[in-house]
């Protein structure tokens, strides 16, 4: 069991990476690897989790395939013979974790549903007495308190640092109201039909990512989807408010940061052998309680 914390395509040019992703532009179409690097607190951590890019890759690919008729996305295939056709040379390292995807330039709004008072908002409900990225909230709610229903809360997307959150109405005089209004929507829909399907698996889904681009087609849904790297999943059974919950994403990374001395600043530390573990099979329970059978990782 290795992990891949770089890629590269010979042949082609070199790649534009992310934090956690590594694409090629193939002209009309992109590849999008998705590599095993784990970012927490907006930092790259020294060291990945193995075969997380597999895991990530194949559930988003499993969500796009079920919400296609909420919105259009990015998604061609994540087939392996239709990522290898495109390869001047095979690299079967690739399989499973590549996604060959739409081209499309990146709206810089990070569209954000959440239905749950968790992380930042909860710290933010107490700091401004029960006031929520512009929503008033009723008094005493708890940490991971349901809301009364979700809210989405737009962010700007920081290629550097911290993204930061942005009122509806910054995000009109960014993009406009039109494809405001499209994305807010859109988004909306995703998370109350993906925590729909999530609910039926004994899984909380409470809080959410998506972003957009604009493509040949018009705006669609790009990047990865409701992965436990983009969202928020909760053990059902164990749910109580009141406190941190039992998850399935990377949260468990995130505890052990708090309690690691690293002063949250780049580059990440290097994650112990216990936590890319814990970490990994958290992935894997997702995916399986999610998709219903395991993922690929041959």
């Amino acid at each position: 069991m290795s992990e891949l914390l770089h890629s590269s395509i010979p042949g082609l040019p070199a790649p534009r990476s992310g934090k956690v992703r590594d694409v090629y532009d193939l002209g009309s179409e992109v590849l999008i690897v998705a590599t095993d690097r784990i970012s927490a607190f907006d930092a790259v951590m020294a060291n990945g989790i193995p075969e997380k890019g597999c895991i990530l890759t194949q559930m988003s690919a499993f969500w796009f395939n079920k919400l296609t008729h909420v919105c259009p996305n990015h998604l061609i295939s994540i087939a392996s013979h239709d990522i290898q056709s495109r390869l001047p040379s095979p690299i079967f390292a690739l399989n499973g974790r590549t996604t060959l995807a739409k081209k499309a330039k990146t709206i810089p709004v990070e569209c954000v549903a959440r239905g749950y008072l968790a992380g930042s908002l909860y710290k933010e409900y107490k700091a401004q007495g029960g006031a929520v990225h512009g929503f008033q909230m009723p008094d005493g709610l708890l940490d991971s308190s349901r809301l009364p229903e979700p809210i989405f809360s737009p962010a700007t997307k920081a290629d550097e640092g911290h993204d930061e959150n942005i009122s509806f109405a910054e995000m009109v005089n960014r993009l406009g109201s039109e494809v405001a209004n499209i994305l807010r929507d859109w988004t909306m829909q995703l998370y109350t039909e993906a925590a729909a399907h999530a609910a039926t698996k004994g899984i909380i889904l409470a809080d959410t990512k998506f972003e957009f681009g604009e493509s040949d087609e018009g705006i669609i849904l790009i990047d990865e989807i409701l992965t436990p790297d983009s969202s928020r999943y909760w053990d059902a059974a164990l749910y109580s408010p009141g406190k941190s919950q039992a998850s399935f994403d990377k949260q468990f990374v995130r505890d052990y940061l708090e309690t690691s001395g690293w002063d949250k600043n780049p580059p990440g530390p290097k994650l112990p052998p216990e936590v890319v573990h814990r970490t990994r099979e958290k992935y894997i329970d997702a995916f399986v309680k999610i998709v219903g059978h395991a993922p690929n990782l041959d």
